[in-house]
């Protein structure tokens, strides 16, 4: 099983890798190709999210069966699967017939690759990474939480709409796999009797390329190498000829570039602020409420974690202010003063199972962000009910989108309430975990996990009561590692399951379930 692994180099003090994830989770998921437990035929009928028509996209109309065009596309087919390297029969099994899951593996893994912050400059500044220039060091992106949330975000909605397309034409045009034509082409895979034009491969290999590299332009060629080696697997497989190949890539292009179009409006590019900006917003909530977060470290970054995340389009809540929770409490009010007491019972006497669910939820720097955790939990689920890849598509879309908004949500709340950890309200306190460069309240790993399990929920609801439990979990972490009051994860909680409400108010309003 391959897999793509990365030399990272890069300048960061001993200060910066206090916060370094000591979990272990691979991106890559040990499975193979498998029987669909459906085929979703109604799929090209299912509600798309960026797009109004499922013919949006125009394909051309396929060679039909019998035809000497499609019998030389055959030929072609056979002469590449009788020539196929062991290297080729071994990338056929990597990419397996349901694709979306390697992609995002990928995904995960280039966000694991540039989570990472910059060494500070000599003279104690720090700089920022130029998405204009995103070879120069720091390289970009910074691939944070909120950067993470939002690149699966984008990835899962232009798969999802151009897979609806895929089926519709699948069903439209009704044309045969090529072993299914040709008895002396084998299948790679479990037989089944979905149609083969346009690939469906294609789609996820196009969509993901064009997407991923405008998240991650650095990784430019190195897409491209995956893409071209994905397709070709397509022809080896048995599952696609040249035609479906061509017709899913135009679908995978042109969904690609509509949800790239939301992307450069939805307000990302200034979520990132200046430090006289940063100051303003803090000031604000200094005279709004008494209080205010100041970044702990040494040597101090003057600017928070994108203090403007929060203003970022969504995609199903109506907006922030929907979903804002209440005030914390005041530090020094009762309320706070028995977090603030649990904090300290916790760092003098925390258990080696409490200490193990702080590390394993930790998903610091060079790890996937909590977001990622989530995506690697949908796997592993899409994988054990053998879903179909249009199916797939949709858990994932809506899941994202889920964790996307929770994590606007989340830091709106932050920077509107702007309020301080405790290792600056709780004299001589420390944290096993480092401090994140962003305010306290709400917790985002509460906040993206309960979102998540809310959608999750929905769609394998045998399994409600375990994602619940991860969830909360992931919640207890931030109080065992110190980095939140039990408020901030307890009110995160509640704030990302309504905010993952919305996004399963959206799914149910297509009228599949």
């Amino acid at each position: 099983m391959k897999k793509y692994f990365y030399l990272i180099i890069t300048l960061l003090s001993s200060a910066f890798l206090l916060n370094a994830c000591v979990e272990d989770l691979p991106t890559q998921y040990e499975y193979t190709g498998y029987e669909f437990a459906d085929l979703d035929p109604n799929a090209g009928q299912w509600k798309l999210v960026i797009h109004t028509s499922n013919e949006q996209v125009a394909i051309p109309t396929p060679p039909q069966t019998g035809s000497s065009e499609l019998n030389r596309e055959l030929a072609e087919a056979k002469q590449k699967i009788a020539a196929a390297t062991s290297a080729q029969r071994e990338s056929v099994k990597y990419w397996t017939n349901n694709p979306l899951l390697r992609w995002n593996e990928i995904a995960l893994e280039l966000a694991t690759k540039y989570n990472l912050i910059p060494a500070p400059n000599p003279d104690g500044t720090y700089p920022s990474p130029d998405p204009a220039n995103p070879g120069k060091y720091p390289l970009f992106p910074y691939s944070h939480p909120p950067y993470t949330s939002r690149m699966l975000a984008y990835l899962s909605v232009a798969q999802y709409d151009g897979l609806i397309m895929a089926w519709h034409y699948k069903y439209k045009f009704k044309r045969e796999a090529p072993y299914q034509l040709d008895p002396q082409i084998k299948t790679a895979y479990e037989s089944n009797n979905l149609f083969s034009y346009p690939s469906d491969g294609a789609v996820i290999a196009i969509s993901s390329r064009e997407i991923l590299t405008a998240m991650f332009p650095l990784e430019k060629e190195y897409l491209a190498r995956m893409a071209e080696e994905h397709l070709e697997s397509l022809i080896l497989a048995g599952i696609n000829v040249s035609s479906d190949v061509e017709a899913g890539k135009l679908i995978g292009a042109e969904v690609a570039k509509t949800a790239l179009a939301r992307a450069s409006t939805d307000g990302m590019r200034n979520a990132q602020t200046n430090k006289a900006k940063s100051d303003s917003i803090k000031n604000a909530a200094k005279e709004r409420f008494g209080w205010f977060w100041e970044n702990q470290e040494s040597p101090q970054r003057p600017v928070g974690l994108a203090p403007l995340f929060g203003k970022v389009r969504p995609w199903n809540i109506p907006n922030v202010e929907a979903v804002r929770v209440g005030p914390p409490p005041a530090p020094g009010s009762a309320e706070f003063n028995k977090d603030a007491e649990e904090l300290k019972r916790f760092a003098a006497n925390l258990t080696p199972e409490q200490r193990r669910i702080a590390n394993f939820w930790n998903d610091g720097l060079n790890t996937y962000t909590p977001p990622g955790h989530w995506n690697r939990f949908a796997k592993e689920k899409t994988v054990a009910y053998r879903l179909s890849p249009v199916r797939t598509a949709r858990i994932f879309a809506y899941m994202n989108m889920a964790i996307m908004d929770a994590g606007i949500s989340c830091w709106d709340v932050k920077y509107y309430y702007h309020y301080p950890r405790p290792i600056q309200t709780i004299p001589g306190f420390k944290t096993i975990l480092g401090t994140p460069n962003f305010p306290a309240y709400t917790s985002g790993h509460s906040t993206f996990s309960a979102a998540a399990a809310e959608v999750l929920s929905y769609f394998f609801p045998t399994d409600a009561a375990q994602f619940r439990k991860w969830a909360e979990e992931a919640a207890l972490s931030r109080i065992y590692g110190g980095i939140h009051y039990r408020f901030d994860a307890e009110v995160g909680l509640e704030q990302g399951k309504n905010v993952g409400s919305y996004s399963v108010a959206k799914a149910k309003q297509d009228g599949i379930d």
